[in-house]
């Protein structure tokens, strides 16, 4: 499943302008050609991974070091890395139900600001809705709230509720305010305080 998501991703990279790659994504301060740099981490050797996450110390640190490193790379080049990442490196095998996870977010935070949506295949949606990226800490968003969808089976959790489509509701797990007036509930300002 994470090789398809991951596949998925770069077929529509390559349908991406000029113009696209530099527009600004969903996340913090990343355009889309840093999101997709980011994408390509998989592609990484293992040794220079770890030597450079010692000196980062920190997932947003060194995040940010290897989307630095490829922002002079060339956009053919950049497709070339994310593509070598599609089949699951040693990350892919440690813990592909956080990498599917991440890999649909990081693609919603490049289709949703170019205003490119996509059908999410069910089975994928679900994976994801079921194992959030704990790299981004869902719990601190999920806790004491019940996630329910509205356009798959699947809820999970007590307490207030927060509704909306599963994909709004994987990204909310992922803390994307982008998507909290895409979402119902009497728990919507409780999630909404948290994404401060």
């Amino acid at each position: 499943m994470l090789a398809a998501e991951r596949a998925s991703l770069a077929e529509f990279l390559y349908t991406l302008s000029d113009e696209d790659w530099l527009a600004p994504s969903l996340c913090d301060g990343w355009r889309v050609r840093d999101v997709a740099a980011h994408m390509a981490l998989d592609a990484i050797p293992l040794g220079v991974y770890l030597g450079a996450a010692a000196r980062a110390r920190s997932i947003d640190k060194l995040n940010n070091h290897f989307v630095h490193e490829a922002s002079e790379m060339s956009i053919p080049d950049l497709l070339h890395h994310v593509e070598s990442g599609i089949r699951p490196g040693p990350w892919g095998h440690l813990m592909p139900s956080a990498l599917h996870t991440d890999a649909m977010v990081h693609q919603q935070d490049i289709r949703r600001p170019l205003g490119r949506p996509r059908l999410i295949p069910e089975e994928r949606l679900h994976y994801a809705l079921a194992h959030p990226d704990f790299g981004a800490n869902p719990r601190r968003y999920t806790k004491g709230l019940r996630f329910v969808a509205t356009d798959v089976d699947w809820a999970r959790g007590s307490g207030p509720e927060v509704r909306g489509a599963g994909e709004a509701l994987v990204l909310a797990m992922a803390g994307r305010p982008a998507v909290l007036s895409e979402l119902e509930g009497d728990g919507v300002p409780t999630l909404a305080a948290r994404m401060g």
